[in-house]
């Protein structure tokens, strides 16, 4: 009868102690899983922000736009032709057709 007392306990005693080893071993291996993808979540930071400074490109800068020839005096084009026109170089379907040119052109 002492030998199945002291089976009995051993038995309890290398489960506790298997419990133990195995609770043990489960939150080792949480904490090292948390700290990993600590790390991996820094390195990829610090590879994004590589990248960025890397590729970004520089700022745009605007130039004004050059300055365009002014547009001719349409008045005085107008002016031309009608005394070309009056003048008899330009028939009424030639001077027709110039104003038009410049009024729509």
């Amino acid at each position: 009868m002492i030998r199945r007392r002291m089976v009995g306990r051993s038995v309890a005693r290398a489960a506790v102690g298997t419990a133990v080893v195995a609770g043990t071993a489960g939150a080792v291996r949480h904490h090292q899983d948390k700290k990993w993808a600590t790390q991996d979540y820094q390195q990829q930071q610090m590879a994004q922000q590589a990248y960025e400074q890397q590729y970004t490109p520089p700022p745009v800068q605007y130039e004004a736009p050059a300055e365009q020839a002014p547009a001719p005096d349409l008045t005085a084009k107008l002016k031309q032709i009608a005394e070309l026109h009056e003048s008899g170089v330009l028939t009424d379907e030639e001077f027709a057709a110039a104003k038009q040119k410049l009024l729509v052109g």
